[in-house]
């Protein structure tokens, strides 16, 4: 018996009557054992008596009959190649050869599916480029990159923590021909001290350098560090309920000398050099260390207004009766020189690009930034978490900061 046969035993196998021949005589009827074997042991093809010749295997019976690869090709008008045909006898027994194959139905449904899942992929790609356009059309084009001659905006928004991100974009657009001028549209309190006086030297860098145009816009707040940087454009732009100033210096820590106490905890510090350890929050401030803090504060200070009075272009005398740290609105600040003209972040566009030479609707270009997402903040919860120290860590800082 060859190979993947399988032995069918019946109680009575079934005997197919083939039609009559076309002479009109029936014609004798032939048993499956009589039919010669197939490869898979079940009875194959074979040529019929009749004139219908002989047929071609067929796909064999249902999956309810006979096994195997069928009895030929049907009947026709003898009955060609044996018993197989397109249908075929039913059976009662369950046929082990590959039989009909996948059914018609089923492979439409999975050419249906893919097709709507390709639909599907397709109207999402289609929708998110159309989003994309008009959220650019909206919000300028953000992508860093520049069509023809534009004006680059550059955004500084809540506390300076570092210069970094406003350098670079600084000096991508001072390198930019494209880029006819700058705009720094501010809303910030200020920040650390070194880092808004990072920004400001770029700022005047590209004045002197490039000759490239840089202007600043004070949205709600521009105060301390970040009136700091708007001084070393060449205008300062204001609404007229604006806060603007605080020209000053604050230093500040905190202390939890009294907390480690009352949990029983005492902090150990070996050092060399009387005042290495000052400003250490595990105990109280001396009257040397007061003295150090405040000659360092002192001297950031005096930074302060030169650098105020060297970019507004006034007398460092005049500046210095303005730096006592208060606040004034864009109104007040006008007739002080604090601010070159009144008006929104719309009247600076439009005014600077006027004077470069774009007479249409600026282009506003905007350096594509890295937004922080939830990881970014669960990262740093995470070292919080295996680091607990670094809630109490804080060391003094020096802030060009309005409280």
């Amino acid at each position: 018996m060859a190979r993947g046969a399988t032995l069918a035993v019946m109680d009575e196998p079934l005997t197919p009557v083939p039609p009559p021949l076309s002479g009109g005589e029936p014609q004798q009827p032939v048993t499956p054992a009589e039919q010669p074997l197939s490869a898979s042991g079940q009875p194959g093809a074979a040529a019929g008596p009749g004139p219908g010749g002989s047929g071609t295997a067929g796909p064999g019976y249902p999956a309810s009959g006979y096994a195997g690869p069928g009895y030929g090709s049907g009947y026709g008008p003898g009955y060609g190649g044996g018993y197989g045909g397109h249908g075929g006898y039913p059976g009662s027994l369950p046929g082990n050869g590959p039989g009909n194959g996948t059914p018609k139905k089923k492979r439409r449904l999975w050419l249906w599916l893919t097709l709507g899942a390709v639909g599907v992929v397709a109207v999402l790609a289609i929708g998110s480029v159309l989003l994309y356009s008009m959220a650019k059309s909206v919000a300028g084009n953000e992508d860093g990159l520049t069509y023809g001659d534009s004006i680059g905006v550059i955004d500084i928004d809540g506390e300076i923590l570092s210069a970094d991100t406003v350098v670079d974009q600084l000096r991508k657009f001072a390198q930019d021909d494209d880029v006819k001028a700058i705009i720094l549209h501010i809303d910030s309190p200020g920040g650390g001290a070194a880092a808004s006086q990072e920004i400001y030297h770029e700022v005047l860098k590209i004045r002197e350098a490039k000759k490239k145009p840089v202007v600043a816009s004070i949205e709600s707040v521009g105060a301390s560090g970040a009136y700091y940087i708007a001084s070393g454009a060449g205008k300062i732009y204001a609404n007229d309920a604006s806060v603007v100033g605080s020209i000053g210096v604050i230093m500040e820590w905190t202390n939890y000398g009294d907390l480690l106490t009352w949990a029983k905890m005492k902090p150990e510090v070996i050092h060399a050099g009387t005042l290495k350890d000052a400003g250490d929050p595990t105990h109280a401030i001396t009257p040397e260390e007061r003295v150090y803090f405040q000659g360092l504060v002192d001297n950031m200070y005096g930074q302060f207004i030169a650098d105020v009075a060297k970019g507004r272009s006034l007398p460092a005398d005049q500046v210095k009766a303005l730096a006592t740290g208060q606040v004034w609105t864009g109104q007040q600040a006008l007739p002080l020189h604090l601010i070159d003209k009144q008006g929104g972040f719309r009247d600076a566009l439009l005014e600077t690009a006027k004077s470069v030479g774009i007479t249409d609707e600026p282009t506003v270009v905007k350096p594509s930034v890295r937004h922080k997402t939830i990881w970014d903040l669960l990262e740093n919860a995470d070292d919080m978490v295996h680091q607990p120290g670094k809630l109490l860590e804080r060391r003094p800082g020096f802030y060009f900061l309005w409280r």
